[in-house]
């Protein structure tokens, strides 16, 4: 299997656990994700799994990225989007597609780094904004900052998705590190 397909599925399913220890009086509890509670947060990301699924299964989606795609049952939805969302990443053409983002259109090995990024920074925030830190995969936060280190961001560190690298201690655990790299606080 592919090493980044992999790694989609090991950030679905660190994710999965995260969401899945959300109870449902923490929906509004605010995020990492400056203006967005946890309940707009997971909602944005499920809504991001099913739209790059669509598009990897070549088709158009039929919502926008923030309509509603939690309804009366986050968890279920999430775990909805996450079944969709690993079949297409595992279609033996899916890194052979493009895939139509916000700024346009990108080759399928970067739509998959972006959907990793997406899935697993998010799970983060999400882990911290609920208290559930000790179910993040360290090894994975490790291998994305290496990933994000040797592509560089800097084109990406504007308002809305990255901020500048801030300091992080060399004891802290790799989502820190990872945090710190993109800019994020908490």
């Amino acid at each position: 299997m592919n090493a980044m397909i992999n790694r989609i599925d090991r950030a679905i399913d660190m994710t999965a656990a995260v969401v899945a220890g959300i109870p449902a009086d923490r929906m509004s509890a605010p995020t990492p994700c400056v203006e967005w509670d946890v309940h707009y947060l997971l909602n944005h990301l499920v809504g991001g799994m099913h739209i790059f699924a669509t598009q990897l299964e070549r088709e158009d989606p039929d919502r926008d990225h923030h309509d509603d795609w939690l309804g009366a049952d986050p968890h279920g939805a999430y775990a909805a989007a996450a079944v969709a969302d690993s079949a297409a990443w595992h279609r033996p053409d899916a890194l052979e597609q493009t895939v139509r983002l916000g700024f346009g259109v990108v080759p399928g090995p970067m739509a998959a780094v972006i959907h990793l990024t997406e899935v697993l920074v998010h799970g983060i925030d999400l882990a911290i904004a609920t208290d559930q830190e000790q179910l993040l995969d360290q090894q994975l936060c490790g291998e994305m900052l290496a990933i994000m280190r040797d592509m560089g961001v800097d084109n990406f560190r504007t308002p809305g998705m990255f901020g500048p690298e801030l300091p992080a201690s060399g004891d802290a655990p790799a989502h820190r590190k990872l945090f710190a790299y993109l800019g994020r606080t908490w």
